[in-house]
């Protein structure tokens, strides 16, 4: 039987993460509910060993992933029976890893498995959310509609992250050029002033002397320096992907001039609109709630949004907890309080994304028309700076002779 892995609200008021065996995820949840715990997710479990990079499993998401909801939607339009429009698909995918995990998702339902519990036992390597809609889908008779509104937010959420990374390349390639200049002028440049200053038995500025003998420390141990940096970056990565590592370095995103802004938005647009597919895929409030908390990418964020959980459940209206955080601005809140007196909710979140979405086009106006200049005026004061000190003396000796 396959394992997995749980996110659990204990009945003393903790949250535990367990390791069960069980037929079917939704055995499972039965069977952690009997014992008093409240579910906040069930994945299929991954190895407990496990080399950063090397043994990470690859998750799927993109084109192949978009092409293959739509043909799936398609074909089962067309009425084709489910088993044999995976079987289909599967045989047509490009991609060896991609048609590695379709087959194994097709060889669980034709033994009766739903496609949302075989979808939900590969783990995290599709979005979690994709197999909660299937459920939802499966229950109500409308799988079809679910994966079609899957495909739309995919569309979207991929539009919106695209657009931020288009806007950060060209400020990215600038700050790579000015550490690739800094790093040629003081391993290669300014040494060779250091014999040529020697020959002048004259005394040099302290700014001078600082830079010479960073440059010269730099160039004996340019080796030591880089295999220092890689395994620095391999040390912060390896903590990054721990829970807390990933915890503590997502809450320092959010920190950042501009940068944290655009996270933040970022994290409520995937909030809103993941929230409006599963409620508008027929998903009751509390596991569509849960499970777009954890599609959250920002891990601080994704955990305040899993506390209101449980006042949710409780019967608090979901504006109010999400008011408690302190996270969704008073426009969203009151967007989704509409939502909830006219029944509306579902549509109102989507619009509440869309709010979110022109305010990240917004901002990334900003970002670019502030970090490019700010980042060109830092290139020209570092560069300045250093050829300064560096030729400054040179100028005097050639004074003094003169």
């Amino acid at each position: 039987m396959p394992e997995f892995v749980c996110r659990l609200g204990a009945p003393d008021g903790s949250v535990v993460e367990q390791r069960r065996v069980a037929v079917s995820v939704d055995s499972l949840r039965r069977e952690l509910e009997t014992e008093g715990y409240h579910v906040f997710s069930v994945a299929g479990a991954r190895s407990r060993f496990r080399v950063p990079f090397f043994s990470r499993a690859e998750k799927v998401v993109g084109q192949d992933f978009l092409l293959f909801n739509t043909q799936l939607k398609t074909l089962l339009h067309a009425g084709m029976p489910l088993a044999q429009s995976l079987e289909l698909l599967k045989d047509q995918q490009t991609s060896p890893h991609f048609r590695a995990l379709l087959d194994k998702v097709h060889q669980q339902v034709t033994t009766g498995v739903a496609l949302s519990d075989a979808f939900l036992a590969l783990g995290d390597i599709f979005p979690r959310l994709y197999a909660n809609s299937l459920r939802a889908g499966e229950r109500t008779g409308e799988l079809e509609q679910v994966i079609d509104r899957f495909v739309e937010y995919q569309r979207l959420v991929e539009a919106v992250r695209k657009k931020i990374i288009a806007a950060l390349t060209y400020p990215a390639v600038l700050v790579t050029l000015a550490v690739g200049l800094v790093i040629i002028l003081m391993t290669y440049v300014i040494p060779s002033f250091s014999d040529f200053y020697v020959q002048f038995e004259t005394e040099l500025p302290l700014p001078t002397r600082i830079v010479i003998g960073a440059a010269n420390v730099m160039k004996d141990n340019l080796l030591l320096i880089i295999a220092g940096i890689i395994v620095s970056w391999y040390a912060l990565r390896v903590w990054r992907s721990s829970p807390r590592g990933r915890l503590t370095t997502d809450r320092w995103k959010l920190r950042l001039p501009l940068i944290g802004r655009l996270t933040h938005l970022f994290a409520l647009s995937q909030f809103t609109r993941s929230l409006a597919i599963l409620l508008g895929g027929g998903t009751p409030m509390v596991p569509a709630l849960e499970t777009a908390s954890t599609s959250v990418s920002n891990a601080h964020i994704s955990e305040l949004f899993l506390g209101c959980v449980q006042e949710v459940q409780e019967g608090r209206p979901l504006s109010d907890a999400l008011a408690d955080t302190k996270q969704a601005p008073e426009m969203a809140l009151a967007m989704i309080r509409v939502g909830e007196s006219t029944g509306a909710l579902p549509e109102m979140l989507n619009h509440t994304s869309d709010f979110f979405d022109e305010s990240i086009d917004f901002t990334l106006g900003r970002v670019v028309t502030l970090i490019e200049p700010l980042i060109l005026v830092m290139m020209g004061i570092v560069v300045a700076g250093l050829l300064l000190a560096v030729y400054y003396p040179l100028l005097t000796i050639v004074t003094r002779i003169a």
